[in-house]
């Protein structure tokens, strides 16, 4: 009754944990940063997908300065786990010491609660003010009245809005960066403000997100303005959306026209200290048009299935001398830059020399800075049934097209194994020797027995086995 009772208990168990498997951690920076040092909150999920989550809380003292991602996926004996990271950066506006209060933030539809701390901002002082290109006016519309009819002039905005790409021609599977952001001059004099971005954005991503592509996402949160220098003009710049995209085919990648509404301010022709001396209109700012040409790849026997980036291997072996019949753990890590998600398997040459045994896999993925860079990690165990030098090269390679030198290359291990001890090969034959099975011939008695008997007989056992079964069951609900 009580293995039973164990059995259920342990049912129920198995069945809650991947509502138990799931986690958020949101993590505060250090207390003391350097006035050009970023503080930092770091939102991670484990276990489960980033669906939606409340903004970041605001710091006095702080502006925010834009938001990085990572995730990161493993995959041990068979079982998935993940996490996925949101860091929101903060610049801080002078050296002091300043409260950031305790907060709360909603992911998923649940609420945490995070406690509060002080942040002191020592040495070497800079200050850093954010940047408001279009010269807002404090007093805009402060007494909401106007005296007399006022006409009001357009003022030239020195800005446009572009798409933009870091690479004008790449190879199937070769990744490029897209970004789509407003520029507003530095003597820009036009009054201008975003309108409805969380509108206007999903919109034009729907327009422009190619179909023959695989996308990583920047995910940009909060758009705020970094100086640029463009033609020897100094801008500053407003990304809205920023992606990395993989083609998978051969197929050219055109990007349409798309435009984006501002509000813009007209100023009056005789300001007024007690009217209205600004009135607003929606003006409409548009990219060119942009392709991405598709290069075709050199003849080689895996062109349509080889990973395409810039990758280099790292790897490391439990042991590199042992004996035979003793196991290693060996770890085939490919770091770099591309489609991390879309790396497969080395190719692995088996012989009987070895067992070893299907990988686990980890991978990494690093968002940032426009590059998408990770790792991706393969892990085996194995087995060495023969005496003697082994080069695991000869059994774990990697090949890619390395869109550095433009040419197809080899990630091959250079571990040497070094095996000692007595064949285990005779051993493995033995232990598959069926011929114990046939010699129970001789002593099986080989009289003819009814299968009608037999039949009647497991139906019998089966009816007594559930019977147990309900009784079992019957008194343990009753205590």
């Amino acid at each position: 009754m009580r293995k039973v009772g164990f059995l259920f208990v342990s049912i129920f168990m198995l069945a809650g944990l991947d509502v138990l498997g799931q986690q958020v951690n949101i993590e505060l920076g250090p207390d003391q940063i350097a006035s050009n040092q970023a503080f930092t909150i770091t939102l991670t999920i484990h276990n489960a997908r980033l669906g939606n989550y409340s903004p970041f809380p605001e710091i006095p003292g702080f502006v925010k300065r834009g938001t990085s991602s990572s995730s990161s996926t493993n995959f041990i004996n068979g079982r998935r786990s993940s996490s996925q990271s949101i860091i929101q950066n903060y610049v801080a506006t002078a050296e002091g010491e300043y409260l950031l209060k305790s907060f709360t933030m909603e992911v998923n539809g649940q609420t945490y609660s995070v406690q509060g701390k002080k942040i002191k901002v020592g040495p070497p002082a800079q200050r850093r003010q954010r940047n408001d290109p279009f010269g807002s006016d404090p007093f805009q519309d402060f007494f909401g009245r106007q005296n007399a009819p006022q006409e009001f002039v357009d003022v030239k905005a020195d800005a446009f809005l572009a798409l933009t790409t870091d690479k004008s021609s790449v190879y199937p599977g070769e990744g490029f960066t897209l970004t789509l952001a407003f520029y507003v001059a530095g003597n820009n004099r036009a009054d201008m403000r975003f309108y409805e971005l969380s509108k206007q954005i999903p919109d034009i991503v729907k327009k422009i997100k190619p179909a023959n592509c695989w996308e990583e996402n920047f995910n940009i949160e909060n758009i705020s303005g970094e100086p640029v220098e463009i033609n020897g003009k100094s801008y500053t710049q407003f990304k809205i959306y920023q992606a990395a995209y993989y083609p998978l085919n051969d197929e050219t990648i055109n990007f349409p026209k798309v435009g984006l509404d501002l509000i813009k301010y007209k100023v009056a022709k005789n300001p007024t200290f007690f009217g209205r001396n600004k009135q607003e209109e929606i003006v409409t700012f548009h990219t060119k048009p942009k392709k991405v040409t598709i290069k075709n790849l050199p003849p080689h026997p895996l062109k349509e299935s080889v990973t395409v980036g810039n990758y280099r291997l790292k790897e490391k072996i439990s042991s590199e001398s042992l004996r035979t019949g003793e196991s290693f753990n060996y770890s085939f890590d490919i770091t770099g830059e591309g489609n991390i998600s879309a790396i497969g398997e080395p190719r692995l040459n088996k012989d009987d020399n070895f067992d070893i045994y299907s990988p686990n896999i980890r991978q990494d993925i690093s968002r940032g800075h426009g590059k998408v860079r990770g790792t991706k990690s393969f892990g085996y165990y194995g087995i060495p049934n023969e005496p003697g030098a082994y080069a695991m090269g000869d059994y774990l390679q990697f090949i890619y097209f390395n869109v550095k030198t433009e040419t197809y290359d080899t990630l091959k291990s250079e571990i040497i194994l070094n095996v000692t001890g007595e064949s285990k090969k005779n051993e493995y034959i033995l232990s598959s020797d069926m011929g114990s099975f046939y010699d129970a011939i001789d002593i099986q008695d080989n009289q003819l027995v009814s299968l009608a008997a037999k039949d009647r007989m497991r139906s019998l056992a089966n009816i007594v086995i559930f019977v147990m079964i309900g009784m079992v069951t019957l008194v343990m609900f009753k205590k």
